[in-house]
């Protein structure tokens, strides 16, 4: 079994302190009985989530910051034919206009419905069918955006942008110039559609722009999936520290747990700098006494993510 847990480390004071407070001796025995494997990642300020190229890895995709085709492999699930064609993926969000930066709001707190959104999606659908990029509906928080121009685009991950000033998370306009001057017009079209002023009259947050993300061509897959559990995201965007401490708690009592009570296992916990794999072969009585006595203590480990 092959386990990927995001958001495992955080670099926020309040959460590093929540961390120290941690109660986690299944993963401690875990890893004390386990092979440590080389890292990814670099630092807090990639744009690919160090989540996303160990999932990546998992699948033999080659490692590109920004230039993992996400986008293309969710458009493929969800039933579209993506052939050759370089795909991004569309999020509708809210971006929060402050005085000196202009923040991403987590898409959840829209709460965006079908109905609204395929209203503003069929809106949409002709702007960017004239200027010769295809749109395609995946859900109501997940479109698909199909242009050449996508095929080599680095951009960044949405789970490195929530709650962040966008300004250092757009991708280079140089190379992303037919994208931005579109954008510009869906950001116009959307502020005057009637599901934004109705958004507005009950007081909920406008759709007032697309984040694009996971660009690039169909990439193949090997065959291993590991199981990626992202409890810990929810609570980590909204710096909910209570919440993300009961959410690890209950994961080292439950998937954990599991993968210690078996034999073979790999683990990968994911932070915001770097993502750390851990093998373990078999339970032999030797990995059992190494265990005994040389358990790491966890809020150390998730520390150094």
């Amino acid at each position: 079994m092959q386990l990927i847990v995001p958001f495992a480390g955080v670099l926020s004071e309040a959460g590093r302190h929540a961390a120290q407070s941690l109660s986690l001796p299944h993963l401690e025995q875990l890893l004390a009985s386990s092979q440590t494997l080389a890292a990814l990642g670099s630092d807090e300020r990639s744009w690919s989530a160090p989540h996303e190229l160990a999932l990546a890895r998992s699948l033999g995709w080659t490692l590109a910051d920004g230039r993992l085709p996400w986008a293309a492999r969710a458009a493929r699930r969800d039933g579209i034919d993506v052939g050759a064609g370089a795909f991004g993926q569309l999020t509708p969000v809210h971006l929060q206009v402050g005085t000196e930066q202009v923040t991403l709001t987590d898409p959840a707190v829209l709460a965006l419905d079908a109905h609204d959104a395929r209203a503003l999606f069929d809106a949409l659908r002709p702007l960017f069918g004239d200027v010769g990029f295809a749109l395609h509906w995946g859900d109501a928080q997940r479109w698909y955006v199909q242009h050449p121009s996508l095929a080599q685009l680095a951009t960044a991950s949405l789970d490195r942008v929530v709650g962040r000033h966008v300004g250092p998370w757009l991708p280079d306009p140089r190379a992303s110039r037919p994208w931005l001057r579109l954008l510009s017009e869906a950001q116009m079209l959307m502020h005057a559609h009637p599901v934004n002023a109705q958004r507005e009259a009950a007081g909920a947050p406008a759709v007032n722009s697309l984040w694009l993300s996971g660009c690039g061509l169909a990439a193949d897959e090997a065959d291993a999936m590991p199981q990626v559990d992202d409890r810990l995201r929810a609570p980590a965007l909204s710096e909910d520290w209570a919440a993300w401490s009961d959410a690890w708690h209950a994961l080292d009592a439950g998937p954990i747990a599991a993968l210690l009570a078996g034999g073979d296992a790999a683990l990968t916990l994911a932070g915001e700098r770097h993502a750390l794999a851990w093998r373990r072969t078999g339970t032999s009585v030797w990995q059992r006494l190494r265990a005994a006595w040389r358990r790491p203590a966890a809020h150390r480990v998730l520390d150094g993510l």
